[in-house]
């Protein structure tokens, strides 16, 4: 696997707290929750590069 990459993230606390919850619900961390719609935002919008590379 590659090495991960870290970045500060500044959310609105609304978006957090939702965010939360729904990652609560698919009883993900926070960050998989994130990484896992950021992949499937690049995936459908033709922009993911490295489909290969998913886990």
């Amino acid at each position: 696997m590659a090495e991960r990459k870290s970045f500060l993230l500044r959310l609105d606390p609304k978006i957090h707290d939702q965010l939360k919850r729904w990652a609560d619900d698919e009883l993900r961390s926070l960050n998989a929750q994130i990484d896992f719609l950021l992949r499937r935002a690049l995936r459908e919008a033709g922009r993911d590069r490295n489909q290969e590379d998913e886990p």
